[in-house]
């Protein structure tokens, strides 16, 4: 299973992302965007970070899906959680047949 977490400081100017790879509730290995390669978190996923890290290819697409999936949600989903607050979404009133007398 991929977990991935994008982690943002002063709006998209610092952005984290960290994928881990977890196998029966157990993080083998994960990519942080501030180191640039796979991590190996058990004896297990040595072999895994050697093999992603040594794939060009591979390390480029990790390296980029801070752009295309960090920074791209952050710009569609900004309109909808920050200019919203406060709004509410409809009015409070009572239902039809119900008095709101003591």
């Amino acid at each position: 299973m991929l977990e991935g977490e994008c982690q943002y400081l002063n709006g998209t100017e610092r952005v984290r992302l960290v994928v881990r790879n977890i196998h029966n509730r157990e993080q083998l290995v994960h990519f942080d965007s501030d180191v640039g390669l796979h991590v190996a978190d058990t004896a297990l996923g040595e072999h895994q970070a050697q093999i992603w890290n040594s794939d060009p290819d591979f390390l480029e697409q990790r390296r980029a899906e801070v752009d295309t999936f960090c920074r791209h949600n952050y710009q569609v989903s900004t309109p909808f959680v920050t200019e919203r607050k406060g709004e509410r979404v409809a009015a409070r009133c009572p239902r039809p047949g119900t008095s709101r007398a003591p």
